[in-house]
Parts: C-alpha cells; sequence; structure tokens
C-alpha cells in the first residue's frame, strides 16, 4: 500500500514537472518565500525606523533600487517586509478556510437529511453575501490587526471549500467500500476522517492553491482601506495606500506593491494550474 501510494505522488510529480509554467511558479513562489522569512538580513535598510527626510519620494536609484517612499523610508525594504504580511494572511486564512471548509462539507455530504439541509443553506447564505462587504464591516468591529485580518478571511471564505468537499462526498458515500464500511460497524466519525477525508484532499488542495492568491488580493483590500495590519507595519496594501495620493508625483510608491501583489497571484495560480493537471489526470 505504502509503495502504491509512493508511486502515485512520484507520477503525480512527473505530470507537476512536465509543466514549465507551474514550475516556473514554483520557483517564483520559493523565491518570494525566501526573501520573506529572510528579511531581515535582505532588506537594506529597516522599512519603520530608517527615514530620511530629505529623500521622500526619490525615484529608483542603486542606493534605494525602488525608491523611497513619501515619508523617505527605503521602498524595498518596505515591499520585502510586506512579503510576510502577504504570504503569513494568505496562507493562514487558506488554512482556517480549509480545515472550517472540509469539516462543514464531509458532515453535510455524509450525514445528508437535516443536516445536510441546514449546513448547505449557511453555506448558500454565506456566498450569497458579497464578500468584500462583510470583510470590511467585521473587520471595522473587530479593529485592524494581522490575525484580526487572517482570522476574519478564513471564517468568511470557507464556503467553496464545504461546497466542494460536500459535493465529492456525496459520491464518494455510496461507493462499495464506505457501504462495505458502514455495514461492518465502523463509526461514522472514522469512515469520515479515514475513507472520505483523504479521498477528497487532492481537490481541496487544488482549490486552495489557486485561492491563495485570491485571499493575497482581499488582505492588500483591507490593508488600502485601513482595516488589515495597522501602520506603520509594511503591508502591500498599505504601501499602495500611501502612494494613492502621490500616485502622479511619485508613481513608483504604488507601482512596486502592486507588481509584487500582480507576481504572487500569478505564482499561486500557476502552481494551482499545475496541481490540477498532476493531481487528476483526466483533465
Amino acid at each position: 500500500m505504502e509503495s502504491r501510494h509512493r508511486s502515485e505522488l512520484e507520477n503525480a510529480w512527473r505530470r507537476f514537472a512536465a509543466n514549465r509554467v507551474a514550475l516556473f511558479g514554483l520557483a517564483l513562489l520559493t523565491l518570494i518565500t525566501l526573501v520573506a522569512l529572510f528579511a531581515p538580513f535582505v532588506a537594506p535598510y529597516d522599512p519603520i525606523n530608517d527615514m530620511d527626510t530629505g529623500l521622500r519620494g526619490c525615484p529608483p536609484s542603486r542606493e534605494h533600487p525602488f525608491g523611497c517612499d513619501h515619508l523617505g523610508r527605503d521602498l524595498l525594504s518596505r515591499v520585502i517586509f510586506g512579503a510576510r504580511i502577504a504570504l503569513i494572511a494568505g496562507v493562514g486564512a487558506t488554512i482556517i478556510s480549509v480545515v472550517i471548509g472540509v469539516v462543514v462539507g464531509a458532515l453535510a455530504g455524509f450525514f445528508g437529511g437535516w443536516v445536510d439541509t441546514v449546513l448547505s443553506r449557511i453555506i448558500d447564505t454565506l456566498m450569497s453575501f458579497p464578500l468584500i462587504a462583510l470583510l470590511i464591516v467585521l473587520a471595522a468591529v473587530l479593529g485592524p490587526s494581522l490575525l484580526t485580518t487572517v482570522i476574519v478571511i478564513g471564517v468568511t471564505v470557507w464556503s467553496r471549500y464545504a461546497r466542494v468537499v460536500r459535493a465529492e462526498v456525496l459520491s464518494l458515500r455510496e461507493r462499495d467500500f464506505i457501504v462495505a464500511a458502514y455495514a461492518s460497524g465502523v463509526r461514522n466519525w472514522r469512515i469520515i476522517w479515514r475513507h472520505l477525508i483523504p479521498n477528497v484532499m487532492g481537490s481541496v488542495i487544488v482549490l486552495a492553491s489557486l485561492g491563495v492568491g485570491g485571499i493575497i488580493i482581499l488582505e492588500a483590500a483591507l490593508s488600502f482601506l485601513g482595516l488589515g495590519v495597522r501602520p506603520p507595519t509594511p503591508s502591500w496594501g498599505a504601501i499602495l495606500a500611501d502612494g494613492r495620493a502621490y500616485i502622479l508625483r511619485y508613481p513608483h510608491i504604488a507601482f512596486f506593491p502592486g507588481l509584487m501583489i500582480v507576481i504572487t497571484v500569478l505564482a499561486f495560480n500557476f502552481v494551482g494550474d499545475g496541481l490540477r493537471d498532476a493531481l487528476d489526470p483526466k483533465e
């Protein structure tokens, strides 16, 4: 059994490695992650305290490759540290939403009946709300912080995972191995944990890899509106907000964090597309 599982993983990796765009996205994500992890050693200046008012809005130069912001802080250093916020928010909120979505979807699909009806109505209600409006309200009520941002996004975007898991569990619960386990007296929670959830994780992983980029955009949007991380902590969305007032005089302030958002989201999408093809060869 273990050798078969290893063989499946090897085949999946071969299919993923054959996708050059996916490998390029993985390389970009690896680079961004390493830069974020070692930001204190990579950033040339302190992103908060190193401030030179004489360099306010200075364009890109050898000393400041991305230029300086409106307060004279090195923009490259702030963008590097902003990568930490983006990755923490993206990965953290995705983990929360995946856990909630998988549990809710598995319960709804397995038990059916009134349990499925109640949970499905909750999923439909959550998906019918304008997401950004709901996030703004929750973030405004709870107060801006990185922890609040991660939790608020995580508990509002899980419905997409729940819907996918529910649909797959509805199909899986009629399979012979599930019926046999149920007939032999295996407990419901064990069937869900040992047989159903492992069989839906392929789809969940693909959906999560594609969803991280969207969460990074949501975090940037909240920070842009002043409802994300507290200033002066560098965040790509907050830097964009700083550059909004100076977009004509100092366009580089908004350009570089916006470029990083685009690059990071594209990288996650490339990896997600590669995982979709690797984990589901029929596609």
